[in-house]
């Protein structure tokens, strides 16, 4: 299901690119929003500025994408483990549309909402795993840290272009869907924090 989200995606994100029309139908914006286009709302996220944008998104999705499919079908089904991506789209979206559902000039785009749920979802199961942040290692709970830190900073000064609270909210919901699916993973995470010589190479669910 993973390669599958990556492959309409990339191939969405292509038709796009070569009809503007299609573009401009899928792209988050507030007025199209009012006027009933609810697709808005999830189809923003099969659409990405450019190349670079696209590369990295469907990447990290897929490198997280993958472990977490593993981790979510044997109890939410594949339609499951789509749906909760789905969400991750719609959860990041939303408290950007109600803070600019009435600016025409505002507009979004992007996998990045769901990405970070899938990528948040991961570090709370394995928060002591090895990121490789421009080839650098970092553990996972120390990047969320400072990837938080920075999308706060960087969504209050604005500026760059970029959706910050999408990437905060996708993540938010990231770990509240696997609170709500294991409220025991809660405990584990505490555990995996104080004692992470300790921790297993297991990932899943009990």
């Amino acid at each position: 299901m993973t390669l599958a989200l990556v492959a309409v995606t990339t191939a969405v994100s292509l038709l796009a690119w070569r009809w503007p029309r299609l573009f401009d139908a899928l792209i988050y914006w507030p007025p199209g929003v009012a006027r009933g286009q609810w697709w808005r709302l999830l189809g923003h996220g099969f659409i990405h500025s450019n190349g670079t944008h696209l590369l990295f998104n469907m990447i990290t999705l897929y490198f997280f994408g993958t472990v977490m499919e593993l981790v979510l079908t044997p109890r939410i089904g594949p339609l499951g483990f789509v749906l909760f991506y789905l969400s991750g789209l719609l959860v990041a979206i939303l408290p950007t549309h109600l803070r600019q559902r009435r600016n025409p000039r505002f507009r979004s785009l992007g996998a990045s909402g769901a990405v970070s749920a899938m990528l948040f979802a991961y570090i709370l199961l394995r928060p002591w795993s090895l990121l490789f942040v421009f080839f650098i290692p970092v553990p996972a709970i120390l990047f969320a840290a400072a990837y938080i830190v920075y999308s706060f900073r960087a969504q209050r000064h604005g500026g760059d272009n970029v959706n910050h609270s999408a990437h905060l909210w996708g993540g938010a919901w990231g770990v509240a869907f696997m609170f709500w699916l294991e409220p025991a993973l809660a405990l584990r995470f505490f555990h995996e924090l104080v004692a992470p010589l300790e921790a297993s190479g297991g990932i899943w669910l009990s």
